[in-house]
């Protein structure tokens, strides 16, 4: 079967390898990564190039009825090529409507983006648009409409308040032992509710400059209590497979850094992107966890599942996070059929947030009770490695905030009130026995 053959596919197969040479390259120096780098000395890479034939993913049967038809002259190694699909990614109303029908309220919001986050899908993502359901949940969270310009009140640029958390450029520090590491302002595809709207897809260069990253990495290495570090941005794997390995391997010379994340929605957007050599990489810098961006069921696709399976052999922890959004993961159904799937390809759902106020966002923010009856509809009628902790990141920079469903009803005597998943009601002794 099918899912048998994901299952067991293997990171290194048996009998492919037909050589592995490590140690230093000398002609892939630091001004290759970094062309605009004129700084010295210019110190050689270390690489580890394995030699192997390339394991190809599998096209679902929409992906390949989508190429033939609006790619007919690309083959297969092109559409599977994640610069391909990067290069190639749509980002005018003419093209886009070439292939889905598009509402006059897309339209309008796609031909007024100046300002505002642009739009950039790529064409597998596009594949799986629905043609002419404008209420597509996959649609809705990619494509604009016109409620995108109509801003609120409580909104805000910087609805978390990073800017006053950053000591130094990319480097966000609200928590005393890590700090997020924003690397890039590019993504594969841009979300519709994006908490960093203000600064994605801008293409100024400045997060992914090298002058910025050394910065960031000296203030690491300056604060002995930083254990950990989570490279965001944009997405750390849009960047180049030696851009990757130069600041993986920059951090994991920091003695007092403990483990490495990365915030990604690649696997779920650009699933071609996790090649063998991207594995190869990581698998170099464990301990390493990744964190991915999945919102519908619908998004795990047959690539989407190679491409975690892929990271999942290789050792890498998987979660998700998912933002609760208004008609398209708000009810039990969809969201049970997410956190499910999501189980099913080794991805454990970790963080449900409640959707950030960033400007244009009204029309996807549900109300907090909303999410409050999923978690209690999951809670106790499923597994709970697939219940989410669901969080609301404070404004102004309080951090995440967990909630819960009423399960602590209060004290009687000397006993605790307890309801739980069925409503029914428990005491609970909660006096400390003394001898």
């Amino acid at each position: 079967m099918e899912s048998e053959a994901l299952f067991n596919e293997e990171v290194e197969p048996p009998g492919r390898i037909t050589g592995l040479v490590v140690g230093i390259d000398y002609n892939h120096r630091i001004d290759d990564i970094f062309p605009s780098r004129n700084t010295h000395p210019n110190p050689p890479v270390v690489l580890i190039k394995p030699l192997r034939r390339v394991s190809r993913f599998k096209d679902s049967t929409r992906a390949q009825a989508f190429r033939k038809h609006f790619y007919p002259e690309i083959t297969t190694a092109e559409w599977q090529d994640w610069k391909w699909q990067f290069r190639n990614r749509i980002t005018d109303v003419r093209t886009l409507s070439q292939m889905i029908w598009l509402s006059q309220e897309e339209r309008l919001a796609m031909n007024g983006q100046e300002g505002h986050l642009p739009v950039a899908i790529t064409p597998y993502y596009v594949s799986l648009l629905d043609e002419m359901d404008v209420s597509q949940p996959l649609r809705r969270m990619v494509v604009p409409v016109t409620d995108e310009c109509c801003r609120t009140a409580e909104e805000e640029e910087d609805p978390l308040g990073e800017e006053n958390d950053s000591p130094v450029a990319g480097i966000v520090h609200r928590y005393p032992d890590r700090v997020l590491f924003l690397v890039t302002d590019s993504c594969a595809t841009y979300c519709r509710y994006c908490t960093r709207s203000r600064i994605v897809g801008r293409h100024q260069k400045s997060l992914s400059n090298i002058d910025h990253w050394e910065s960031a990495i000296a203030y690491i290495k300056q604060n002995p209590q930083i254990r950990d570090v989570l490279l965001s941005g944009g997405d750390p794997l849009t960047l180049s497979d030696s851009k990757l390995e130069w600041l993986l391997s920059r951090l994991k010379e920091i003695p007092h850094l403990e483990i490495l994340r990365i915030g990604t929605k690649v696997p779920v957007v650009m699933p071609q992107r996790i090649t063998t050599q991207l594995i190869y990489t990581l698998k170099r810098f464990h301990p390493l966890w990744i964190s991915i961006h999945v919102n519908h069921p619908d998004e795990i696709t047959p690539e989407m599942s190679q491409a975690c399976t892929r990271l999942a052999n290789a050792g890498i922890p998987l979660g998700s996070q998912t933002v609760l959004l208004h008609k398209i993961n708000d009810n039990m159904d969809t969201m049970k059929r997410l956190v499910h799937g999501l189980l099913k390809i080794r991805v454990k759902p970790y963080y449900l947030y409640q959707c950030d106020p960033i400007p244009g966002s009204s029309h996807f923010r549900t109300s907090v009770n909303t999410g409050l009856d999923l978690i209690g509809g999951l809670r106790g009628h499923t597994t709970g490695y697939a219940v989410p902790t669901y969080v609301i990141d404070a404004p102004g920079g309080g951090g995440k905030i967990p909630l819960l469903p009423e399960y602590v009803i209060g004290h009687e005597g000397n006993h605790l009130i307890l309801r739980n998943y069925q409503g029914r009601i428990f005491h609970y002794p909660d006096s400390r026995c003394t001898p």
